[in-house]
């Protein structure tokens, strides 16, 4: 039998439309806006000022502190302006505008398509490396990877686990990441142990991919120490502590990180572009999105460089569907609404979803039938009906003895509700508030 997590879950129409398109390499755009915050942490310090003049891969914005990371230029040109841009959630953000002027690469980049399976550099320098190449999670988390590296005085990692699983809809980025990009994945993986110190890896797939499971499977027998998972479908089963759970039936406590059970999660392009860092010198300055929608032309993986925007992936997709309602940065699940296609792509872009008016208008929300569906689906073990009603009532110190910021924001209340109540909504206005109580607690 399949393994998969033991709390809650659901199985949303998969719609994975894209998963047969190859990763298509998109055109160097004529301008790029690049945030300086890409990630969770403080946001990068600007190095570079307007009318200078920059190459692909060179550091344009600098960490600014431990959680925090590099920012490199996506293209070779001038700098335009320094101005602030939307971000994929409405609000404006400061971001490098670059005019492109050709495509220069930074010289110390190696781009050959050699395979480079050798790992010269010891375990410290790895992880300096992957700060210095501005890494960060790339499933949607943007946790920079290097602090991710360095567990906490007193606590030690066993494991790495790689998360191949890619359960939200319509999302297929991982899996052609997977299908094209294996050997590179397996090398970053082995970086990654090297790194923490472990000599065993586990990369966990949804059996919705068996063509990348049997493709890592047959790789795999040449690297020490990593097994390949296949994983029942289950959504959100690419959640942290859900995936840790379906791999190797440990549960982390509320409130902890993974690295409390001895674990720390990866995923797949993040372990790519640890290879491409480490043994090539390439930064993090491109990445692989998926843009699909059940009415689009030509639903598509691309190669991308950061800082693109949204309507170019778009129109290389066939153009925007008449009948599009909404643009969604992300899978339908947990991705946002955006409010304009001219958002640029970022490290912790992995899709772009179009979706028509059917798919989009919310049915009128009915009082609460206490049919406890919600918490039953629930992964996290929480009662999402309750955290609702004590959000709406602003009954914070409740609200938090009932764990709601131990809530992924996977949206498996909402979906499954059969009174159509926002649940999620008024849980991320509660843990928001929760969470700024709680900071002001530790000042």
């Amino acid at each position: 039998m399949l393994k998969t997590f033991s709390i809650g879950g659901i199985h949303p129409a998969e719609n994975k439309i894209s998963a047969a398109s190859a990763i298509e390499a998109l055109p160097v755009p004529a301008m790029v806006s690049v945030p300086i915050s890409q990630h969770i942490g403080a946001p990068s310090e600007p190095l570079v000022k307007k009318g200078d003049a920059v190459k692909v891969g060179q550091v344009i914005a600098k960490s600014s502190g431990f959680v925090s990371t590099n920012i490199h230029s996506p293209v070779s040109g001038v700098v335009d302006k320094i101005d602030d841009v939307l971000d994929a959630s409405g609000y404006k953000r400061k971001a490098l505008v670059i005019k492109t002027e050709g495509d220069d690469w930074d010289e110390s980049i190696d781009r050959s398509p050699n395979l480079v399976r050798n790992i010269s550099l010891s375990s410290e320098e790895i992880i300096k490396k992957i700060g210095e190449a501005g890494i960060v999670g790339l499933g949607g988390a943007t946790f920079p990877a290097h602090v991710k590296l360095s567990p906490p005085p007193g606590k030690k990692c066993d494991i790495l686990i790689i998360n191949g699983v890619e359960c939200e809809p319509y999302l297929t980025s991982d899996h052609r990441l997977m299908l094209e990009k294996g050997e590179e994945i397996l090398v970053g993986t082995t970086i990654l142990m090297k790194a923490l110190k472990v000599d065993k890896a586990v990369i966990g797939i949804e059996n919705n991919k068996k063509d990348a499971i049997e493709h890592l499977k047959n790789l795999a027998t040449a690297y020490d120490g990593i097994s390949i998972q296949p994983l029942k479908v289950q959504y959100p089963q690419g959640g942290e502590k859900q995936l840790i759970d379906a791999c190797i039936k440990r549960q982390v406590p509320s409130g902890k990180l993974p690295i409390e059970v001895g674990a720390v999660v990866q995923n797949v392009g993040t372990a790519f572009a640890v290879y491409e860092a480490v043994q090539k010198n390439k930064p993090l300055f491109e990445r692989v999105v998926t843009v699909t929608g059940v009415s689009l032309k030509k639903p598509s993986n691309f190669l991308v460089r950061i800082g693109t925007p949204i309507a170019t992936l778009i129109e290389a997709a066939g153009g925007l569907p008449d009948d599009t309602a909404k643009i969604v940065g992300g899978g339908p699940m947990m991705g946002k609404a955006l409010s304009s296609a001219e958002v640029p792509v970022t490290k912790g872009s992995s899709g772009i979803l179009l979706l028509p008016a059917e798919k989009t208008s919310r049915k009128p929300v009915e009082n609460c039938i206490r049919c406890s569906k919600c918490v039953s689906v629930c992964p996290m073990g929480l009662s999402p009906y309750l955290l609702m009603s004590l959000a709406q009532k602003a009954i914070w110190d409740r609200a938090e003895e009932e764990k709601i910021m131990d809530c992924i924001e996977c949206g498996s209340c909402s979906f499954t509700c059969p009174s159509s109540r926002p649940l999620l909504d008024y849980i991320r206005l509660g843990k928001a508030k929760v969470g700024q109580i709680m900071r002001t607690r530790t000042k």
